[in-house]
C-alpha cells in the first residue's frame, strides 16, 4: 500500500464521502465541532496564518436571516440542516502572527501591512482552512454540503463586519434519506500530474 492511511479511514475521508444536500435531525453537538476544529487547526498555511472564522448559525432567528440571503435551490436545505456554518476570512489575521509565527514575528509588518495583500492572502490561507474543515466534518462521521451559492454582500452585512469575507455556507449533520448525488467522474492522474 502507498498510503499509510487505513482504507477505511480513506473511504470515509474520501472516497465514500459525498457532499450532501439531505440530513436526518440527529443534532450536530457543539462538542462535535469544537472536536472537528481542534483536530484541523493543524492543517498547513503560510506564516501559520489562521485567518478562518466560523459563525455557527443555530438559533431559528438567525437561520431565517441566512435562509434570505442563499440563492433558491440552496434555501430549503440550509432551513432544514441540523447546523449551518458561515465560513469567512479574516482581513485582520495578521494581528496574531507575532503569536502564531514566532519564528518571524515581523513578518505582521514586512508582508502584510498593506489591506490587498491580507485580503488575498487571508483567502487563500481561509479556504485552505475551509478544506481541512470539510474533511474534519467528515473525520466526525458527519457530512457537509458547502455552498458558495448566495448572497455574499449580505450575509457579511448580516452576520460578520467589514473585516471579514464570507467564503462559503457549509450545512453539517448526518447525511438523509438521497443525501447525494451519485459520484461524479473525476480527473485521472495523467490528466493532471505533469513531471518536468
Amino acid at each position: 500500500m502507498s498510503l499509510v492511511l487505513d482504507p477505511t479511514a480513506q473511504d470515509l475521508l474520501f472516497r465514500e464521502a459525498h457532499t450532501a444536500n439531505a440530513f436526518t435531525a440527529e443534532p450536530v453537538t457543539d462538542e462535535q465541532i469544537q472536536a472537528i476544529y481542534d483536530l484541523v487547526k493543524f492543517g498547513p498555511t503560510a506564516f501559520n496564518q489562521t485567518p478562518l472564522r466560523i459563525t455557527l448559525v443555530r438559533s431559528a432567528e438567525a437561520r431565517e436571516r441566512l435562509v434570505q440571503h442563499m440563492a433558491e435551490g440552496n434555501q430549503p436545505k440550509t432551513a432544514t440542516a441540523p447546523l449551518v456554518a458561515i465560513l469567512s476570512a479574516d482581513n485582520e489575521f495578521h494581528e496574531e502572527l507575532p503569536t502564531l509565527f514566532p519564528a518571524f514575528p515581523q513578518a505582521k509588518d514586512v508582508f502584510f501591512s498593506e489591506r490587498p495583500a491580507r485580503e488575498s492572502a487571508a483567502r487563500m490561507n481561509a479556504a485552505l482552512q475551509a478544506a481541512y474543515f470539510i474533511v474534519g466534518v467528515r473525520a466526525a462521521g458527519l457530512a457537509a454540503g458547502p455552498m458558495t451559492g448566495f448572497d455574499h454582500e449580505g450575509v457579511r452585512k448580516e452576520f460578520l463586519d467589514d473585516d471579514h469575507t464570507p467564503l462559503m455556507v457549509v450545512n453539517i449533520g448526518k447525511p438523509g434519506e438521497n443525501a447525494s448525488y451519485p459520484r461524479s467522474p473525476r480527473l485521472g492522474y495523467d490528466e493532471v500530474v505533469t513531471t518536468v
